[in-house]
C-alpha cells in the first residue's frame, strides 16, 4: 500500500484522476452518440495515456528535486523515497509504454500521445524548459488538457467506434470550457509555490504580479466561464449542463471564500477544489453532453 502511494505521488494523483475522468467522459459521449461500445479499445487508450501521464509528471520532477525540497519536499524524489535512479527508470518506462500502446489504435491516438509527449517533454527538459515563462507554462498545460485530449481523443474514440471523426457541438463546448479551466488551473497552480520558483529563477504569474492579483483575475476567468456555458447550453435547451455550471459556480465561491492567501495550506486545498470542480465538468458532460 505504501508503495501504492508513493507511486501516486509521482505520478501526481490528481492528475492521474484527471486524466481517466477526461478519457471516461469523452468515451461515454463517443459511444452515447453512435449507440455502441468497444470496452477493449477503451482500456488500452487509458493505459497508453496514464504512463504519459507518469511520464510527463515524473519527468517534471526530475527536473526540478531542487525546488520541490523548498515547495513540494513531500514529493518522492524530493523527500528521498525514491532514488533518482528509479525516477528515471519509472519516467523511461512510462515513455515507452505509451508510445508501444498508441501504436494500436492509429491514427488519432498516437498523434495525442505523442504531441502530448512532446510538449511534455519542452516543458520540463533544458534548455528549452517552457516553465520558467508562466506564458508558455501556461500554453502547454491549456493545449494538451483543452484541445488535445478533447478533441484528438473524442474523434479516436468515434473513428474506432466505426463511424466519421466529427466534433459534435456538445464536445466543442466541453472544449472551450476545459481551455479556459486549463488557463485558470496554470495560474491558480503555482500560488503556494512562489518561494521555490522565486529561489531557482521560475518566473510563474503569481511571481511576475502577485497572489492577489492571479487569484482576482482568475477568478473572473473562471466565473465567466461557468456563466458563459451555462449560457450556451440555456439556449441550446441543454438543462442538465446549465444547471451543472450553476452548482459549480456555486462550489467555486465556497472553496473561494474559504482561501486564506496568507497560509500555504489554505492555498494548496483551494488548488484541490479547482481540481474536484475540474473532474466535476467532466463528469456533467458524461451524463448529459
Amino acid at each position: 500500500m505504501q508503495a501504492l502511494i508513493t507511486l501516486l505521488r509521482f505520478a501526481r494523483a490528481h492528475t492521474v484522476v484527471g486524466t481517466t475522468l477526461s478519457l471516461l467522459a469523452l468515451y461515454l459521449m463517443a459511444s452515447r452518440h453512435l449507440h455502441t461500445h468497444d470496452w477493449g479499445m477503451f482500456a488500452v487508450t487509458l493505459f497508453s495515456c496514464l504512463c504519459a501521464n507518469v511520464y510527463i509528471t515524473g519527468l517534471n520532477q526530475l527536473m526540478d528535486v531542487e525546488i520541490d525540497r523548498i515547495n513540494k519536499p513531500y514529493l518522492p524524489l524530493a523527500s528521498g523515497a525514491y532514488t533518482m535512479t528509479t525516477g528515471y527508470l519509472i519516467v523511461g518506462l512510462g515513455l515507452i509504454l505509451s508510445l508501444v500502446a498508441c501504436f494500436a489504435y492509429p491514427p488519432f491516438l498516437p498523434a495525442t500521445v505523442i504531441a502530448s509527449l512532446v510538449i511534455g517533454t519542452a516543458y520540463s527538459v533544458p534548455p528549452v524548459r517552457l516553465k520558467r515563462f508562466h506564458f508558455w507554462a501556461a500554453f502547454c498545460i491549456i493545449v494538451v488538457r483543452g484541445l488535445i485530449v478533447n478533441l484528438l481523443l473524442y474523434v479516436h474514440f468515434r473513428w474506432w467506434l466505426g463511424s466519421n471523426p466529427v466534433v459534435p457541438d456538445t464536445v466543442w463546448l466541453l472544449t472551450a470550457a476545459i481551455f479556459t479551466f486549463g488557463v485558470v488551473i496554470a495560474w491558480f497552480k503555482d500560488l503556494p509555490d512562489t518561494e521555490g520558483d522565486a529561489a531557482y529563477g521560475i518566473r510563474t504569474l503569481s511571481l511576475v504580479k502577485d497572489q492577489r492579483w492571479v487569484f482576482r483575475v482568475g477568478a473572473w476567468v473562471f466565473r465567466a466561464t461557468l456563466i458563459g456555458v451555462a449560457i450556451v447550453a440555456l439556449r441550446g435547451q441543454l438543462t442538465g449542463i446549465w444547471v451543472g455550471q450553476l452548482v459549480l459556480l456555486l462550489g467555486f465561491e465556497v472553496a473561494a471564500r474559504r482561501l486564506d492567501l496568507g497560509q500555504q495550506a489554505s492555498i494548496a486545498r483551494f488548488y484541490q477544489n479547482i481540481w474536484l470542480l475540474f473532474f466535476a465538468e467532466y463528469g456533467i458532460f458524461a451524463a448529459f453532453g
